[in-house]
């Protein structure tokens, strides 16, 4: 059976952490960097976060991602560069464009800290089965309604590329061209796509219904299947990464 989630079955210490200090991981990433704008903190993070994820032997599945990011990244770096409002110090020139220094500096810091918050989330959902995660978020007092929508967004990709992937074996079973050169793709896209949105669809429904057949609305208190998650350094993790947070803050204020 095909999974519905990103997560990946491997055995490793930061498989074994609860989902609850991966959080304060992300927390950390996104956090740190902001306090500390420095290019030397961006990159101790996101080489902390490669670190991590090749620990927990799931990194290659970060590169598809990653490559994306980078993608993206690029368009921000040539914008900043050319057309930042306050660029003054030309770098150097590509053609008729001029790359200034402050615009790229400026586009460097973005790419950091956007790959540095990636990579923490990919930690996450990587190491971490949503169920598990939503789970500890309702034994914290989260609501369950949140809950369910956390666990659908996490779902709603993976199962939308399973749901791609049967429709067009399908489609090809019964003659449809789905490869080849450009234009053959893009007429075989629409008439792949529509069945992919309204499955959709109708597993959201048959999951409303599913989840009012077995009480999701009731107000008694729930129990769980499963016992909670927990990690024996969970409390030292958490603590941990407080402590550089405030620390980072206090080094900014008074330093």
């Amino acid at each position: 059976m095909r999974s519905i989630s990103l997560f990946a079955e491997r055995t490793s210490v930061i498989h074994d952490i609860d989902p609850i200090s991966k959080l304060y991981y992300i927390l950390f990433s996104i956090l740190v960097p902001i306090i500390l704008p420095r290019f030397i903190i961006s990159i101790i993070c996101i080489g902390l976060s490669i670190a991590l994820l090749l620990i927990a032997k799931v990194f290659r599945k970060t590169l598809p991602v990653f490559g994306f990011v980078f993608l993206i990244l690029v368009t921000v770096v040539i914008i900043q560069g050319l057309f930042k409002p306050d660029n003054e110090t030309a770098l150097f020139h590509i053609g008729p464009f001029t790359i200034y220094k402050e615009g790229l500096l400026h586009a460097l810091k973005i790419t950091f800290r956007v790959i540095n918050i990636v990579g923490a989330f990919m930690i996450l959902v990587l190491t971490t089965k949503p169920s598990d995660l939503v789970e500890s978020l309702v034994r914290k007092g989260l609501s369950p309604r949140i809950g369910y929508v956390i666990i659908s967004v996490f779902q709603i990709i993976p199962e939308m590329m399973a749901s791609m992937s049967t429709i067009t074996d399908a489609q090809r079973a019964r003659g449809m061209e789905t490869e080849g050169k450009l234009r053959v793709r893009i007429r075989a896209f629409f008439p792949l796509i529509g069945p992919v949105v309204l499955g959709s669809l109708i597993n959201t429904k048959e999951r409303a219904m599913a989840l009012e057949v077995r009480g999701f609305n009731s107000r008694t208190p729930k129990t769980y299947l499963y016992d909670e998650k927990k990690y024996a350094y969970s409390k030292e993790i958490q603590r941990g990464i407080l402590i550089v947070i405030v620390s980072a803050l206090a080094w900014r204020i008074f330093a």
